[in-house]
């Protein structure tokens, strides 16, 4: 199967360095339609959506391979062969970052650095690890996907995105969470919101940039702070801003905070 339909993937800009975006649960390449423009002048700018998602070809997903995220992660890997012959500059939105976290982990010479969007390894609370949740929470969040997916997405988008002065993308986010295929979003909701990936984290060398929220209820703060101690080569980064999605409620601070950090480095 071709991986440019499998995954639709679109290329655009110059530069000889890729800069890859990937996006998070529910969602779709189009989110990062206020932050990709902004590199096109110096980087080859990969748009792509997850198998399962957007217009991927849904017959290729695989229920036993992204039973894990470890199977996005592989894809990712494959995505970058496909595209260039480089390290990359890699973008994770929330789920996609702790994919890139692992992509990174298995092929790290493939990897500049890592911009992490909101991303949390671990959803649930563990003993002095705050993750947001406790595992009743996550559990009850399953079953309601389960019996209810549509009826989840009107109420839980709005709240995922925040944005209060901006209820057209809580409607774009509900939107784009319901043309997601039911059974697809279940299992997948499953696999983000029950992985535990810390483990990960201090083998990643890739320097990263953890780019959080300052009142993010899916990704709270404390995550970051973990995530920052816990990797060997990683800065944190905190937007002014109400709720899970910065590159579509606060693209500008979100633009400004990954070409800061670009530009110090060198990348």
């Amino acid at each position: 199967m071709s991986i440019h339909l499998r995954n639709n993937i679109h290329v655009h800009g110059k530069g000889s360095t890729a800069i890859v975006f990937a996006h998070g649960f529910g969602c779709d390449q189009t989110m990062w339609r206020y932050l990709a423009p902004s590199f096109q002048d110096r980087y080859k700018v990969v748009l792509f959506d997850l198998v399962g998602s957007g217009k991927s070809d849904l017959s290729a997903y695989d229920f036993q391979k992204y039973g894990s995220l470890q199977g996005y992660a592989d894809d990712l890997i494959e995505i970058i062969d496909e595209v260039t012959d480089s390290p990359v500059v890699f973008v994770g939105h929330s789920v996609s970052a702790v994919i890139g976290l692992l992509a990174a982990v298995a092929a790290p010479e493939k990897f500049k650095c890592q911009i992490m969007v909101g991303p949390s390894p671990c959803y649930i609370n563990d003993g002095d690890y705050i993750g947001g949740f406790s595992r009743a929470d996550v559990e009850e969040l399953c079953d309601t996907i389960d019996s209810n997916y549509l009826g989840w997405s009107s109420t839980m988008a709005p709240a995922i995105m925040g944005a209060p002065d901006q209820p057209e993308l809580a409607e774009e986010l509900t939107n784009s969470f319901c043309r997601t295929d039911p059974e697809i979003a279940k299992h997948f909701a499953r696999v983000t919101f029950l992985s535990d990936h810390r483990d990960a984290l201090p083998k990643s060398r890739t320097p990263a940039l953890i780019l959080q929220c300052s009142d993010d209820f899916i990704a709270p703060c404390s995550v970051g702070e973990y995530m920052q101690e816990a990797m060997p080569d990683a800065e944190m980064c905190i937007i002014d801003n109400v709720g899970h999605c910065p590159h579509l409620s606060a693209p500008c601070a979100s633009t400004e905070a990954i070409e800061s950090y670009l530009q110090r480095k060198s990348f």
